[in-house]
């Protein structure tokens, strides 16, 4: 008995564990680099998915723009039985010849090969120019959209950032308001402070827990976003495995800036593919009055069953449109189409130059901002200790002390934000350059 009762209960866990393997159990988090999530981000993201499609429909569009330029070949097989009344066709008698009403049943087959080629055809080449230009411009827009989501992503991952640095800034504050809370409680055992000074240490305690607890639901809140745009589940759990630092960004001069711009933005040319297709577009319309030359052929049997001769025929074909009113309408419209592309082109080429501009003065100004705000930060840091170790000599109350808090939690918020806004400058200046998928690593900090 004493045998059973020995081996019951962990007996019993062990069949308990058995039956809830997962009980227990908690998923690691997954540790992404900047890196890693950019290029799930252009795996999963709606907006990149999207935009393939467009790519993959408008490559069907040029297949069937080029199919009306290429040959065409078809095939058929007639079978028919028949009875003809010639009294209907009008044959009632000839003379000394006996013909009959209507003539018996009898089977009738044609088999036969068609094929045709345009020769000339000026409207359905420049219309296959025009779909050519479009898939590229829709390529482009493809591309631009990969860029758009790379800025994007940096953007969440640098929230994150943010958060855990709020997270860590928050901690260290509730560490030495602890430290402080005991140090008040020692003083007002000594008879060394009163009794505002412990309160008002623990309320400073307080308010920094409060603190700790906002930063880290907006924390994980920003993980939250960051994982929905990524495409994965929101319940699945993130580690970042990098963290917010100050790193040097090249500034090139705007005149170099611009030009590289005007050469890389995707957005850009694909406005300027959109021109020429349009441009292509009126070519075809004006195409339409042109000459159109075309071969057309076919061959095959023709007979009864007992009877089957071989024919067939080629013939070339011109044809002219002499009368389109739909033309004149057509080259307006194409006209207001490539005003509204020039206006768009010109809109934008002065708004890379603004993104440009205002990314590159932020980023001078966010750099500076950094170095002001670590030298605040050091200073804070030594008020505080000179003003504790002034309290704890029993020199002043902690009024001194709460203040110098204060002073080191702006100071440290000043400086988490000082970082954000360089690092958001360098990816603005990433995204305003263009071809961010390639040069990102340059102005992101990453390896």
């Amino acid at each position: 008995m004493k045998l059973y009762r020995a081996w019951a209960a962990p007996l019993a866990a062990l069949l308990l564990a058995w039956g809830n393997p997962v009980v227990g159990q908690q998923t690691s988090p997954r540790r992404l680099t900047l890196t890693e999530a950019i290029e799930l981000a252009l795996k999963n993201n709606l907006s990149v998915r999207v935009a393939g499609t467009q790519v993959d429909e408008l490559q069907g569009t040029r297949e069937r723009r080029e199919a009306s330029l290429l040959p065409r070949l078809s095939g058929n097989l007639l079978a028919n039985r028949q009875n003809v009344n010639l009294g209907a066709l009008g044959f009632t008698s000839i003379p000394n010849i006996p013909i009959p009403t209507v003539i018996p049943a009898f089977n009738h087959y044609d088999s036969r090969i068609l094929a045709s080629q345009p020769l000339v055809d000026r409207e359905a080449y420049h219309n296959l120019k025009a779909a050519e230009r479009q898939v590229q411009a829709s390529k482009l827009s493809y591309q631009d959209t990969r860029d758009l989501v790379v800025r994007e992503t940096a953007g969440l991952y640098l929230d994150s950032e943010v958060g855990f640095a709020e997270v860590e800034a928050a901690e260290s504050r509730v560490t030495t308001s602890q430290a402080l809370e005991k140090l008040a409680h020692d003083q007002h055992d000594q008879g060394l402070a009163t009794a505002v000074d412990l309160v008002r240490a623990q309320v400073q305690l307080a308010r920094d827990r409060q603190t700790l607890l906002v930063a880290r639901d907006a924390y994980q809140t920003s993980l939250l976003d960051l994982a929905r745009f990524l495409g994965l589940s929101p319940g699945t759990p993130l580690e970042l495995a990098g963290h917010m630092q100050f790193h040097t960004v090249p500034a090139p001069p705007i005149e170099e800036a611009l030009r590289t711009a005007l050469e890389a933005r995707s957005d850009y040319r694909s406005l300027l593919s959109q021109r020429q297709s349009l441009i292509e577009q009126e070519k075809a319309t004006r195409a339409r009055y042109f000459p159109k030359l075309s071969v057309n052929g076919d061959y095959g049997a023709l007979g009864t069953a007992k009877t089957m001769a071989g024919i067939g025929e080629i013939q070339g074909t011109v044809s002219i449109s002499l009368f389109d009113w739909d033309r004149t309408g057509q080259q307006k419209e194409l006209a207001s189409r490539v005003q509204r592309l020039n206006l768009q082109i010109d809109d934008l080429t002065r708004g890379i130059e603004q993104d440009l501009r205002k990314a590159l003065l932020d980023l001078d100004s966010a750099a500076n901002q950094v170095s002001v705000t670590e030298s605040a930060l050091a200073l804070s840091e030594r008020e505080l200790s000179l003003a504790q170790d002034r309290f704890r000599n029993g020199v002043t109350d902690n009024i001194e002390v709460v203040t110098a808090q204060d002073t080191l939690a702006s100071a440290q918020d000043d400086r988490i934000m000082a970082l954000a806004r360089h690092a958001d400058a360098g990816m603005a200046l990433a995204r305003a350059l263009g071809a961010t998928e390639k040069i990102y690593p340059t102005y992101l900090g990453e390896p």
